[in-house]
This record gives C-alpha cells, sequence and structure tokens, in this order.
C-alpha cells in the first residue's frame, strides 16, 4: 500500500514491504493478510494491528528497537510523523548543531526518536503528564538514547514554554503537535464518528490521554497561547513551529505574528493520504 504525498525523503513514501516489516516485527505477521480488494495489508480498525504495523516501521531503524506504551496513549502513524521532521529539517538544515525542542511528547516520545533516527538530531521534550514521561523516559532508557533525549515536565497547564526553557537554552526549532478538541465531550463525539465510519466498536485506536486530544479553547487557543509565549523567547530557538489541523486557524496566527514582532511567517502544507494538513512557522 503506497502512502501518497509523502516529502520525497520519507522511506515509506513508495509503501509497505510487509514481509520485510514481519521479519523485523514478527508481532505483525498474525494481522497481515489479503483485503477483499486483494491487496496485502492489515485492518486499520484493529488497534493491535495498527500499533504493530507502527512498531515494525520505527524498529526499521538501527537505533530503535524497543518501543511500547499503555493501551490509553495515542499510537502515532509512523509516516506522518516522519514528514514533520523531514519537513522541519529543510527548515533548520543549514545549522551545523542542531537540537530541538519538542512541546507535549507523549508517552511514544515520537517525534525525539524519529529525529534521532532519521537526522541523528538532539532533543529536549516535554509534556504535563508525568505518567507519560515515565514512559517516554523508558523508552529513551531502553534504546539507549539518555545523551541525545532529555525531558522537562510542565508543572503548569497553563504555560507551553514558560518553566520549560532554561536560560542558556539554544533551540534550531521547536515544534509541537497540538490537541485540537475544546473539551472531553468534543473528542468522545470525533472518536465515536471516526468508529462509526469504520464499522466497528473499538475506541482504542483513537484513544488518548487528556492532555493529548484537548485544551481549553481547542487548537486556536493553545497555539495563540504557544505564538504570545514565543515572543518572549524569541532569541532562544531559531524556528518556533506547529502543526495546524484547522485551516481556518492560519489567518489569525499570521496577524497575531506580525503584531508580535516575528520577522517571518511561513505554511508548509502536509498531507497523508486524503488528511490534509500543515505546520506553521515563524521566526523573530
Amino acid at each position: 500500500m503506497k502512502e501518497k504525498n509523502l516529502h520525497p525523503k520519507n522511506k515509506f513514501n513508495k509503501g509497505y514491504d510487509f514481509d520485510a516489516l514481519i521479519k523485523i516485527n514478527p508481532k505483525l505477521k498474525p494481522f497481515v493478510a489479503k483485503s477483499q480488494f486483494d491487496v496485502i495489508t492489515i485492518d486499520f480498525s484493529n488497534p493491535e494491528a495498527v500499533k504493530e504495523l507502527n512498531k515494525a516501521l520505527l524498529f526499521s531503524y538501527d537505533k530503535i528497537s524497543i518501543w511500547d506504551f499503555p493501551k490509553q496513549n495515542l499510537c502515532p502513524p509512523i509516516p506522518g510523523r516522519l514528514d514533520y521532521i523531514h519537513y522541519l529539517n529543510d527548515l533548520i538544515s543549514s545549522e551545523e548543531k542542531i537540537t530541538v525542542l519538542d512541546i507535549g511528547t507523549g508517552a511514544t516520545c515520537i517525534y525525539p526518536l524519529l529525529g534521532v533516527a532519521e537526522y541523528n538530531w538532539n532533543f529536549v521534550a516535554s509534556d504535563i503528564d508525568f505518567e507519560s514521561l515515565d514512559t517516554a523516559q523508558d523508552i529513551i532508557d531502553d534504546n539507549k538514547l539518555r545523551e541525545q533525549i532529555e525531558l522537562r515536565q510542565q508543572s503548569d497547564e497553563n504555560n507551553i514554554l514558560k518553566g520549560i526553557l532554561k536560560d542558556g537554552d539554544s533551540f534550531s526549532a521547536v515544534m509541537c503537535n497540538p490537541p485540537f478538541f475544546k473539551s472531553a465531550e468534543e473528542a468522545q463525539g470525533a472518536n465515536k464518528r471516526k468508529n462509526k465510519n469504520l464499522g466497528n466498536n473499538t475506541i482504542r485506536n483513537f484513544s488518548g490521554n487528556n492532555n493529548e486530544l484537548w485544551y481549553v479553547g481547542g487548537e486556536k487557543a493553545f497555539l495563540h497561547n504557544y505564538l504570545y509565549e514565543s515572543s518572549l523567547y524569541k532569541t532562544q530557538s531559531t524556528w518556533f513551529t506547529s502543526l495546524v489541523s484547522k485551516k481556518e486557524n492560519i489567518k489569525s496566527l499570521e496577524k497575531s505574528s506580525a503584531k508580535l514582532g516575528a520577522v517571518e511567517f511561513k505554511v508548509i502544507p502536509m498531507s497523508q493520504g486524503n488528511k490534509v494538513t500543515r505546520i506553521a512557522c515563524w521566526r523573530f
């Protein structure tokens, strides 16, 4: 199955070799079968199948051999997450030594893992949830990546960069995959719609802790809070970036960035199959 519209450097842009992936992760084998269209694939409505597939994709990197996390945490789709890393590299590749700050890294620590595996970057990664950070630290330790990935806990849910950035920190970029629902109820409603479309009753494939899925005021409120705080630390990162799922949030973000003194604002379009998103990037 070929993934459409992925970054040219994305190693999964020509589809999946399931025979090779089963060798990498034998636990994937029971989930691989021919579809009704005579195509070798997995049932993407099955959360266990999705998790074992993404493990296989991640383990295709020499630096990563262990990756496990609780069922209540979101399982990130590796190809799409890798695209953010590649587009970020297009933005900052001219810098000699690259260190990236990942806001809201989650239990899977996926962006730091991919950034280290693909480009050998260094990372500081933050999250508000202690249990997620505890799981992420286990993954870092199991893969012997402690020297390249440092975790920091955000103790105040009202802050994004405050309390995380320290004097002397200097980053090539800040990256973020923000929560986009306004409430737990809105997130649960979206889960039900997705499950109905897939024709099944499972919720785990679209599960997630509150901090992964929703933020008071939704994506727009989060982005504007992040933008404002970035103006307070404008010299500590060359670029500030974020995924933006709702296109209508871009215009107000760009307008506010200009008011806060940003000297450049750009939008990088990004798509995977039918899903269209974008990366907003600004610098001071």
